[in-house]
């Protein structure tokens, strides 16, 4: 059977666009999904599968949760944060503590004892651990 420079060059352009097109979902697919924001929220999105949000309690220290389970932040002196979930690396920001917990979590579920870190009587009432 003789193929055709007309079939041939069909063929050859509709793989063409399947593969890109398949290259270009897949990096939408992975790329982090941010909900709205509400007022008051620091952030709401979907991040390794998971939903992560934070919001500002009165005090103004940062509240997260992740998946609806409670996660602990911890702020350090040089006014980074760290989680009890990676609590030897200290992140800039509580989304990156965040994010680093979640990475670092993997498919596992949060413990629901996560929240109840560090937290004792007669701590700082500025959220500082040092």
């Amino acid at each position: 059977m003789i193929v055709t420079r007309r079939v041939a060059l069909r063929s050859l352009f509709t793989l063409t666009v399947a593969a890109f097109t398949g290259g270009a979902l897949a990096r939408i697919a992975t790329a982090p999904r941010r909900l709205p924001v509400a007022s008051g929220d620091i952030f709401d999105e979907m991040y390794g599968g998971r939903r992560i949000q934070a919001r500002r309690t009165p005090a103004g220290v940062p509240e997260v949760l992740v998946d609806g389970r409670p996660l602990h932040l911890m702020r350090c002196a040089d006014g980074g944060y760290l989680t009890p979930i990676d609590h030897y690396q200290t992140y800039p920001t509580p989304l990156a503590a965040t994010r680093a917990a979640v990475d670092e979590l993997g498919s596992a579920p949060l413990s629901r004892f996560a929240a109840a870190h560090g937290v004792h009587p007669g701590g700082s009432s500025r959220g500082v651990h040092a």
